[in-house]
């Protein structure tokens, strides 16, 4: 049964190697063969990058674009798809009391000062702490840093496109994602917000964020193959992806009041996080399945990151807990979003619901067909090196659908 207090989703914004948009991304994974990738710019590591794109569209002072870097530009345009997808861009009245909730990273380097950095410790200098104070304190521009807050992705959001209600960062990759689809949905169902913008945008085509991956050893050095297929491949499995998603979320009575079409309805967000040793993570994956009744859903759409030890934790929860549930795990398709993966598979899962249409078999070694419309679509992302998150997404029904 439907309530007033309902969580709906009523503008979807997509920016992946599929393409740009909702319906492109839709069209893009029902048709997918072979992914977009480019693995010679940062070999021997594959990236699967953002297609070229117009950011006048939805930034349009070129002085904003400017002083953006390319992880802020992602974000804040997707959020302008998202509010264009919903009915709400250039609404004054709306974006004036709408809420943000955004799913940030630290920013993006300086990599030339890094550079510099590694250049001398490479040279054979042992005191680390003075080459970097030394090198920060005449190289590092202040107005370069200031642009890197975390935050500031929320304030471009909210300067380009007036969203200026209260606006809440989360960090902490994948974790940050669930956090703030959590964090988004319970301020709708408690009645805090009527109408908010939640979503988050990484940027993999930057060389710091490649090696912040590689540091802990988590990124796939092979050629490219399918991320339930990666856990005897060279390196840690990860294949990372630019791109954003954010979700417009309202409550149903909100939505309805203006006609707004509903997606889909966002159920039980659950989250977690704790040692990451197989028999822990299990156990927590088990309450969070019992908190959102996932086993209840007709689909999976997993956010699996390939990383091999907690990919294999996933894909052996998912093979004892839910043996009849077919399972899409969406990475194979857009490669892994960081803080914007629980957001992407979301916004995914809620295209399925309100198109009736299953997504397809992206690699059928461990996803199994069905011709049937899912109703109801579990959430699954499995962080890859800490963090869990469920959530149940539902067809939407009465007006406005």
């Amino acid at each position: 049964m439907s309530s007033p207090d309902d969580v709906v989703i009523t503008g979807i914004g997509l920016l992946t190697s599929l393409g740009e948009g909702a319906d492109a991304n839709w069209e893009a994974l029902c048709a997918f063969d072979a992914p977009t990738i480019d693995s010679e710019r940062f070999a021997p590591y594959t990236v699967h990058p953002v297609p070229e794109v117009d950011w006048s569209q939805q930034i349009a002072k070129r002085g904003d674009q400017r002083q953006m870097e390319a992880w802020q530009r992602i974000g804040t345009y997707t959020a302008g798809l998202a509010l264009e997808d919903a009915g709400i861009k250039g609404n004054e009245a709306l974006c004036a009391t709408m809420d943000l909730v955004v799913a940030a990273g630290g920013g993006e380097r300086d990599v030339d000062v890094d550079t510099i950095i590694l250049g001398r410790i490479a040279a054979g200098e042992t005191d680390t702490g003075t080459i970097i104070n030394q090198v920060l304190t005449s190289e590092l521009r202040p107005t370069l840093f200031l642009a890197q807050l975390s935050n500031l992705l929320a304030g471009n959001i909210s300067i380009v496109h007036k969203v200026t209600g209260s606006s809440r960062t989360f960090m902490g990759e994948e974790g940050s994602g669930i956090s703030a689809i959590q964090s988004a949905a319970a301020r709708i169902r408690s009645g805090q917000s009527t109408h908010l913008l939640v979503g988050g945008a990484y940027n993999t085509e930057h060389p710091d964020m490649l090696l912040s991956y590689e540091l802990g050893h988590y990124l796939m050095r092979d050629p490219w193959r399918p991320v339930w297929q990666r856990a005897r491949s060279e390196g840690g499995g990860v294949v990372t992806g630019s791109g954003g998603a954010f979700l417009t979320l309202e409550s149903r009575a909100h939505a309805e009041a203006r006609g707004a079409r509903i997606y889909a309805a966002i159920g039980d967000v659950a989250a977690d996080l704790g040692p990451t040793d197989s028999a822990e993570t299990r156990k927590r994956l088990d309450r969070l399945a019992g908190e959102t009744a996932i086993a209840d859903a007709d689909m999976i759409v997993s956010a699996a990151s390939g990383s091999h030890a907690r990919t294999a934790n996933e894909k052996a929860f998912l093979s004892e807990s839910l043996p009849d549930t077919p399972v899409r795990g969406v990475s194979t398709a857009t490669g892994h979003l960081c803080e914007a993966q629980f957001p992407l598979a979301v916004a995914l899962a809620a295209l399925s619901l309100s198109k009736g249409e299953a997504i397809p078999v992206l690699d059928d070694s461990f996803e199994a067909k069905t011709s049937d419309a899912p109703k109801s679509i579990g959430v699954v992302t499995v962080g890859f090196d800490a963090a869990e998150g469920m959530a149940i997404v539902t067809k939407a029904d009465g007006a406005g659908a």
